[in-house]
Formats: structure tokens, C-alpha cells, sequence
């Protein structure tokens, strides 16, 4: 993984959103990242969300990673799986 893209332990619902947005530092600069509650219970089945995000945490950062690098990131500095 790259030195440079950190993932803190910060992944919260969002009601708003329907989704799992978690924080994301790339060098230094933040960013936040979201999966939507659908796309987690589609891929990895489950009663919730978040308990889902929390047991694929690293398949996900992996994936939020390639995200980063391949800077897919909106104008507001999200990064939404897709």
C-alpha cells in the first residue's frame, strides 16, 4: 500500500446519504470516501451496512486506494465507489 494514502478508523453511517463515508489522508490532504449501504449489502450480503464495511475494511481500503491513484475523486473531494 502506499505510504502516502492513510485510512484513520473514522467510517460513520451517513442516514443522508445512504452510505459509509470514511476518511481518507493523501498526503496530508484529506479526503472522504463512500460506499453506498446498497452497493455493500449487494456485494457482501449482511444485516447492515456499517457492521459489513467493518468486516471487508481492508478489501475496501485496497479499492478506495486504486480509487485515489486513479483520481476519481468529485469536485467536492469525495470518492465514491462505484
Amino acid at each position: 500500500m502506499n505510504q502516502a494514502i492513510q485510512f484513520p478508523d473514522r467510517e460513520e453511517w451517513d442516514e443522508g446519504k445512504k452510505a459509509v463515508c470514511f476518511p481518507v489522508l493523501v498526503n496530508g490532504v484529506r479526503l472522504t470516501c463512500a460506499i453506498s449501504g446498497e452497493l455493500l449489502l449487494e456485494r457482501f450480503g449482511g444485516p447492515l451496512p456499517l457492521e459489513v464495511f467493518r468486516e471487508h475494511r481492508w478489501d475496501l481500503e485496497e479499492e478506495a486506494s486504486d480509487l485515489i491513484r486513479d483520481e476519481q475523486e468529485d469536485d467536492q473531494g469525495w470518492v465514491w465507489f462505484s
